[in-house]
């Protein structure tokens, strides 16, 4: 895996026109078994006490782990959707940068599991997430 052309691939046309883009998600490195992807924290993904939103931060969580499920499949057979994400938050964040790491728990045949640790830019915990993700066969 070339890391540099997949994140290129990532941020050029996964995110293009989609959630990630309002949400100014940027994926920042990829490895043999984790995706990490970045995302500001401001009045866009603010709730109304001017913290991050949960919501925002499970786009976030799950956006990282659906790019991971798609990395290591072969997406000309598969389609990767999401199928449960369930989001722990620990610690608010008012404003900075959060950071989303996405490492398998279990890569089988038909799902995918991710946990998904989301921190702030002292490496501290926000969230913990858990992502399945489902592999559906594209019809021929």
């Amino acid at each position: 895996m070339d890391a540099q052309k997949t994140l290129i691939f990532l941020n050029e046309h996964i995110v293009k026109g989609t959630l990630m883009e309002t949400l100014d998600i940027k994926y920042v490195e990829v490895g043999v078994d984790y995706v990490v992807a970045e995302m500001p924290v401001n009045s866009r993904v603010h709730q109304p006490a001017g913290l991050l939103h949960g919501g925002a931060t499970a786009a976030l969580a799950e956006s990282t782990g659906s790019a991971a499920s798609h990395l290591f499949v072969d997406i000309e057979k598969y389609e990767v959707r999401g199928l449960e994400i369930t989001a722990n938050h620990v610690r608010s964040v008012k404003s900075g940068v959060v950071r989303a790491t996405a490492r398998p728990i279990h890569r089988g045949k038909t799902t995918h599991l991710w946990e998904i640790k989301v921190t702030d830019e002292e490496g501290q915990l926000i969230s913990i997430c858990k992502l399945t993700a489902i592999l559906i066969p594209k019809k021929k």
